[in-house]
C-alpha cells in the first residue's frame, strides 16, 4: 500500500510546512470544518479506528464519551511519551512529519469540541522538541491553530509539554498528573479521563499515531478505510523492527499484517543465517512468542488468539546465540527502575523477581527459584494501580512458559550455556 503516516519523510525537508502542503496537506482539515463535528465522530465509527498506543481502544467510542459531557473547556492530550523497549515507531512522524499530527490533532478537536491541545512529549527525544514547536509556529502563522482556524468560527491552541523521562507517564492518567505539574503518577479510574482529566475538564488522550491517521481518514472516508488491513482492527500500522534481522527500522504495512511475513519478508529474515529463537512481538512488556508461534496477523484482535499482545507493534527479534535469561533480568531491571512507587505489589514485586533473576544470570540460582518467580509474579498481576506491574509479570511469566529448561539449566549449570548474549 501506499506511505500514509510516512509520507514523504524521504524529503530532507519533509518537516517544512510548504512541503507538507505540496504533498497534500491541511486539505483534509479543510474538508473537515465543512463537517459537523458529530458526522467526524461517525466516520471514525464507521472506518473502526483503534487506539495505536497499545490499548486498541475503539477511537470513536471515546470521543463520544467526551464530546458528550456538558463541561467545557475540553482537552485533546496527544501521548508522545513513547518510552516502552523497543518502541520507536512514533519518532518519524514526530520529527519528519510533524504537520500530519498537527493536522490530525487539529481535525481531532474540532471533532471532539476541545479548543486545548497539549503534545506531551518523551524526554528522550530533544530533537523532536524544536521541531514540533517550529512546526506549530509555522501552523499558527498560516491560520491552521488560532482563535480563528483556518477564518471559521473554529477555535484550537496546541503546545508541546516535554516529559522528564518517566516510562509511567505514558500511562494517561500519570501523564494527566504530570502534565498538571504533580508527580507522575497513575489515577484510581473510575472516574475516567474522558470526563474528569486534565484540570478536571473532560479530556480525551490519544497516541501520535493514532491522531496521524485521522486527516488520511477523513481524506477517504470511513468505509474506505476500512476496508484497509484487518477487517476488525482497520488501516495502516506502523510496526519497528529491532533486533537479529537482516533489515531492522520502521515500516508502514495494513494492520494486521502477518509477523512471520514482516520478519522474514520485509525485514529479510534472521541476520547471518542464524536461527530465530524468541520474538517480542509487541515491546517489551508484551508476552514473548517462540518460533513456533509466529505465523499470526499482527492486530488487536488476533494476537491475544496467539498468546501475545499487538501492543505497540515494537517487534524484538532474537536469534540463538541470545540468552534469554539475561534478557529476562535486564527487562525487569527496566520495570523495577520505572515503577512510580505508588503501590506495593508493583513497588516491591519488581525488585524481588529482579533479584532472584540476578542470582540465576549470576550463577547463584537456587533449586525452587523458577517456581518463585512464578508465584511472585501471579501476585502482582491485577493487584495494581496500572499495567505496569501486569506487564513486568507477564515478561517472567511468558519468558518461564516457553523457554523454562533455560531457566533451569542456568540453575544446574551455574549460568548460561558457552557463546550465549544479550541483545
Amino acid at each position: 500500500m501506499e506511505k500514509v503516516l510516512l509520507k514523504n519523510i524521504e524529503n530532507p525537508r519533509s518537516a517544512d510546512i510548504d512541503e507538507y502542503k505540496k504533498a497534500g496537506g491541511y486539505r483534509s482539515l479543510s474538508k473537515a470544518l465543512d463537517m459537523a463535528s458529530k458526522d467526524i465522530i461517525e466516520e471514525v465509527k464507521k472506518a473502526g479506528l483503534r487506539g495505536r498506543g497499545g490499548a486498541g481502544f475503539p477511537v470513536a467510542m471515546k470521543w463520544t464519551f467526551a464530546s458528550g459531557d456538558p463541561k467545557f473547556p475540553k482537552y485533546l492530550l496527544c501521548n508522545a511519551d513513547e518510552g516502552e523497549p523497543g518502541t520507536f515507531k512514533d519518532r518519524p512522524i514526530l520529527e519528519k512529519n510533524p504537520h500530519l499530527l498537527i493536522e490530525g490533532m487539529i481535525i481531532s478537536g474540532y471533532a471532539l469540541g476541545a479548543e486545548y491541545g497539549y503534545i506531551y512529549l518523551r524526554g528522550e527525544y530533544p530533537a523532536a522538541k524544536g521541531i514540533l514547536n517550529k512546526a506549530i509556529r509555522q501552523a499558527y502563522e498560516n491560520g491552521y491553530l488560532g482563535d480563528s482556524v483556518l477564518g471559521r468560527k473554529t477555535k484550537f491552541h496546541l503546545a508541546v509539554h516535554q516529559g522528564a523521562g518517566a516510562y509511567i507517564c505514558g500511562e494517561e492518567t500519570a501523564l494527566i498528573e504530570s502534565l498538571e505539574g504533580d508527580k507522575g503518577q497513575p489515577r484510581i479510574k473510575p472516574p475516567f479521563p474522558v470526563n474528569v482529566g486534565v484540570f478536571s475538564k473532560p479530556t480525551v488522550v490519544n497516541n501520535v499515531e493514532t491522531l496521524a491517521n485521522l486527516p488520511y481518514l477523513i481524506s477517504i472516508g470511513g468505509e474506505a478505510y476500512a476496508r484497509i488491513g484487518s477487517p476488525e482492527c482497520p488501516g495502516p500500522k506502523i510496526y519497528c523492527v529491532s533486533g537479529h534481522v537482516e533489515r531492522t527500522g520502521v515500516y508502514e504495512l495494513p494492520m494486521g499484517t502477518n509477523l512471520k511475513d514482516i520478519i522474514y519478508t520485509h525485514c529479510g529474515g534472521i541476520k547471518g543465517g542464524k536461527k530465530l529463537k524468541a520474538v517480542i512481538p509487541g515491546g517489551i512488556s508484551t508476552p514473548v512468542l517462540p518460533p513456533d508461534k509466529i505465523d499470526c496477523p499482527m492486530d488487536f484482535v488476533n494476537m491475544p488468539k496467539h498468546g501475545s499482545m499487538l501492543g505497540s507493534g515494537a517487534v524484538i527479534v532474537m536469534d540463538e546465540t541470545v540468552c534469554l535469561v539475561k534478557v529476562c533480568y535486564r527487562a525487569l531491571k527496566f520495570f523495577e527502575h520505572e515503577s512510580c512507587g505508588k503501590c506495593t505489589p508493583c513497588r516491591e514485586g519488581t525488585g524481588w523477581l529482579r533479584r532472584i533473576l540476578g542470582r540465576i544470570e549470576g550463577g547463584e540460582g537456587m533449586d525452587g527459584d523458577v517456581d518463585l518467580l512464578l508465584a511472585i509474579a501471579g501476585n502482582i498481576i491485577g493487584k495494581t494501580f496500572c499495567p505496569l506491574g501486569d506487564g513486568a509479570a507477564s515478561v517472567v511469566q511468558n519468558f518461564i512458559k516457553h523457554f523454562r529448561p533455560e531457566f533451569e539449566a542456568h540453575i544446574k549449570n551455574k549460568g548460561c550455556g558457552a557463546g550465549q548474549t544479550s541483545i
